[in-house]
């Protein structure tokens, strides 16, 4: 049986999302009570005004025991002053200069984890590649032992499944979820701070040892921000490359022709994957609390409101955007807000570019073609949670 080509689920509304945005991009969404902004300039504005529109969403989400303790190093939900401090004293030890020493080890990693395969005219991708890289990375990037990497996986899957969740789930249906993952998220706590307080004892040049050295103006972070930090590269940092990576499979597979130009010349990734970022955001949309009322779109929005900036429809905006439903790996400038704007703009973003343009100079190296196999279903990720497949089988040919 020859299935379908797959289709993600976000997929099926952008039509809906495009023909609102130009009658009406900010709008009330009666079923849950936020407010939905459509289009470029406004979610742009919404994601640059962190006074105006808040990363704290406390008081207004639910608030298990378990996950304050990574709250106080969570910098992607703080706004200034702490927001600025934390990422300050992070940023020291995540230099760029970091991430681009990193590049042979990751090449090392890619060739291992695609060595295990060699030989095989099929494979997941998922499996083999785009969840195991930047797991291992990051495991690596902490000084993790190598023995308890497997910790990293089973605690990736547990945060990243949300299966029970939906677009219209209610609090207590989200705190449900959170109890479930809870246990989860005391271990991840316990283990990762004893891995920092061996760090304090044991300096070395790893990024944990960095974060522990890290200072400015005399203050430093204290364990149970380095905890939070840590939890925020796990969760984020892997999400980003193992959606990029399969997203960008899915893509060239619809697009062969820039396959084939990828594949001739790899100079071209870069920008491709620029495009993919743009078409398949890993995130849909960002949430913001407005701290005072607002007027967005022509519309007043009250204080303490919940406002959803729809990255997936922002970066089809054809004000901003030419053909903007086209697939364009040339496309240049390409301002998407895939990994945000403004103050939270994504920390992790060198890393996660690097990982995908260093998985497909491997498969690109490696395979004369590659195309997702027909005859097995695709498995995608919770929709309401990311924009990202879980099984993805491949068809290829080696070299």
């Amino acid at each position: 049986m020859t299935l379908a080509p797959p289709r993600y689920a976000f997929e099926d509304r952008l039509d809906q999302w495009i023909e609102r945005r130009a009658a009406e991009p900010v709008y009330l969404d009666e079923e849950n009570g936020m407010w939905r902004l459509l289009d470029h300039a406004t979610v742009s504005r919404v994601l640059s005004d962190p006074a105006t529109f808040s990363s704290d969403f406390s008081g207004l989400t639910p608030v298990q025991e378990d996950f304050e303790a990574f709250r106080t190093g969570m910098f992607l939900t703080m706004d200034p002053p702490n927001h600025r401090k934390l990422r300050t004293l992070v940023s020291q030890a995540f230099t760029p200069r970091t991430v681009a020493g990193l590049e042979p080890r990751i090449r090392e990693i890619t060739e291992e984890l695609l060595d295990g395969v060699a030989g095989r005219g099929r494979f997941d991708i998922v499996d083999v590649l785009a969840y195991p890289l930047p797991i291992l990375v990051i495991a690596e990037l902490l000084g993790i032992p190598a023995q308890d990497r497997e910790l990293f996986e089973k605690w990736a899957k547990v945060l990243f499944s949300g299966d029970q969740l939906t677009e219209s789930s209610t609090m207590a249906e989200i705190e449900a979820a959170l109890q479930m993952i809870a246990p989860t998220i005391r271990e991840m706590n316990e283990y990762v701070l004893a891995h920092i307080r061996y760090h304090r004892a044991n300096p070395s040049d790893g990024l944990t040892s960095k974060l522990v050295r890290a200072s400015v103006d005399g203050e430093s972070l204290t364990d149970q921000e380095i905890v939070g930090f840590v939890a925020l590269l796990l969760v984020a940092g892997h999400i980003t490359t193992t959606a990029l990576i399969g997203n960008a499979t899915i893509s060239f597979d619809r697009h062969p022709a820039a396959a084939d130009t990828l594949r001739g010349d790899p100079s071209k990734l870069p920008a491709a994957l620029e495009e993919v970022l743009r078409c398949l955001p890993p995130f849909n949309e960002l949430g913001r609390r407005t701290t005072t009322e607002v007027e967005l779109g022509g519309r007043t929005i009250p204080a303490n409101s919940i406002v959803m900036a729809n990255i997936a429809s922002a970066n089809r905006d054809p004000g901003v955007f030419a053909d903007p439903e086209g697939f364009d790996i040339a496309r240049t400038p390409n301002p998407h807000l895939t990994f945000g704007h403004g103050i939270h703009f994504c920390l992790g973003t060198p890393l996660a570019r690097m990982e995908g343009r260093i998985a497909f100079e491997a498969l690109y190296r490696r395979y004369s073609a590659l195309s997702v196999a027909r005859d097995e279903p695709v498995e995608f990720q919770n929709p309401a949670m990311i924009v990202s497949v879980r099984k993805l089988p491949l068809e290829v040919e080696p070299r």
